[in-house]
């Protein structure tokens, strides 16, 4: 299959501009992606324009990483109800730092490769251009009428909320970005999810009418969940793709749980198993999906993608060992040493000693370690049995947590609801 093919069968294609596909064949293709520095880590809402990146460069073209640092002082307004905040220089700076780091172990950018992957910043290229030069030599190209029938603005200006005009300028900006990779770059294509499409073609009609040149696009779907439910969202908020926001052990956990509607779709689009694997797996699913089985394989390419082999493993061993019946005494079988490797991906809190010295009540204890958010919802998280304290499960508002609950003389393992696991350590 070509590129077009397989980003087809994976469901990774939706909006395709006339003549992308025989650009790919024709020659090797210089493409980018953009992301906003919006947070200091991407989430798996960014793993598909990150995986269209990777398959561009397997396919033997040239991917271009854009973090936005121009584009992520505005903010893009793309069917959002509201305007976003505004970042500080600084932030904007650490974050595209952040998101730097994290592209790099996806992308080669061996320069010795003609087809290297290279990261690019806006800021570099807008920081020197002044507003008015900006609406001489760029405003000019595109007309009020064409910004104005772009689905994403109708739908601002439609709202309560109304769009601002630094909102409404960034479409052409992100135009330019396309413009200015065009020019510098020999960049024709650009890539996106479907809700950039509009800012997308702005970009290749910038390409056509300011350098007389012809730019490509294609945009794939926005993930959703058969239920209707938001993708990537957990009771937690994002999943990200920093460890230290979310451990190996939930980002596993978050794959693993996926309905087996959902997981039919996401083994295609998150993994880079080939079409016979996939299939096999998915008759196989289907003659007994009590075992899995395609859940299992989904979270072991997506977690060792994301996080590594050795993460993955420990992610299994402490979901092997969370889910037995009999973990509490097993936990006590383990050295320290090997219960903190198994534990490795379980978020661990800390909590004072001597505040069990005499005794906490469980609502104090699971909010006061952050286990939940406040008195209130672990009052009601217990009410509802999900709340389990070393495996046994809490039902009396009135039970206190004290030393007699250590494993270890240092260790509780709480359990709220069904996957969510937490090691405090008593210090």
């Amino acid at each position: 299959m070509n590129l077009i093919d397989e980003l087809r069968w994976r469901g990774m294609l939706q909006d395709i501009m006339p003549g992308t596909e025989e650009q790919l064949q024709k020659e090797m293709t210089t493409a980018y992606v953009g992301f906003d520095p919006t947070a200091d880590s991407l989430h798996i809402g960014s793993l598909v324009p990150i995986l269209l990146l990777v398959h561009l460069q397997k396919a033997g073209h040239k991917p271009l990483a854009l973090v936005g640092g121009a584009t992520g002082m505005v903010g893009d307004p793309s069917f959002k109800a509201e305007e976003r905040k505004m970042l500080d220089l600084e932030t904007l700076q650490h974050n595209q730092s952040c998101i730097k780091a994290q592209l790099e172990r996806f992308l080669n950018f061996d320069t010795a490769l003609p087809n290297a992957a290279e990261m690019v910043n806006n800021y570099d290229w807008f920081k020197d251009i002044s507003f008015l030069d900006f609406i001489r030599e760029v405003g000019k190209h595109i007309s009020v009428n064409y910004m104005m029938a772009k689905d994403s603005v109708k739908k601002r200006l439609e709202g309560d909320s109304g769009m601002s005009f630094t909102e409404f300028s960034y479409q052409l900006i992100q135009g330019y970005d396309f413009y200015h990779l065009y020019t510098a770059k020999n960049c024709k294509l650009q890539m996106g999810g479907s809700d950039q499409w509009g800012n997308i073609v702005t970009g290749t009609e910038l390409v056509r009418r300011k350098a007389g040149g012809e730019a490509f696009a294609f945009t794939c779907p926005l993930i959703k969940k058969a239920d209707g439910t938001k993708f990537g969202k957990t009771e937690q908020g994002n999943v990200w793709l920093d460890p230290a926001k979310t451990s190996p052990y939930l980002f596993y956990q978050f794959w693993i749980n996926t309905s087996d509607e959902d997981a039919e779709s996401y083994i295609r689009t998150f993994t880079f198993l080939e079409p016979p694997v996939v299939e096999a797996l998915i008759a196989e699913h289907r003659q007994d999906p009590g075992r899995r089985q395609l859940q299992k394989r989904l979270a072991q390419e997506v977690t060792t993608f994301i996080h590594g082999e050795k993460e993955y493993e420990f992610a299994v061993k402490a979901s092997e060992m969370l889910f037995r019946n009999d973990t509490a005494e097993m936990l006590l079988s383990l050295t320290e040493a090997q219960l903190l490797e198994v534990m490795g991906g379980v978020p661990q809190v800390e909590v004072p000693l001597a505040e069990l010295e005499n005794g906490k009540d469980i609502i104090s204890f699971i909010s006061d370690a952050k286990i939940l958010a406040s008195k209130g919802e672990a009052r009601k998280m217990l009410q509802n049995g999900g709340i389990s304290i070393n495996k046994s499960k809490v039902t009396a508002q009135d039970f206190v947590v004290n030393k007699s609950s250590l494993l270890r003389d240092r260790y509780i393992l709480v359990q709220r609801g069904k996957t969510n696991y937490y090691l405090v350590k008593a210090v």
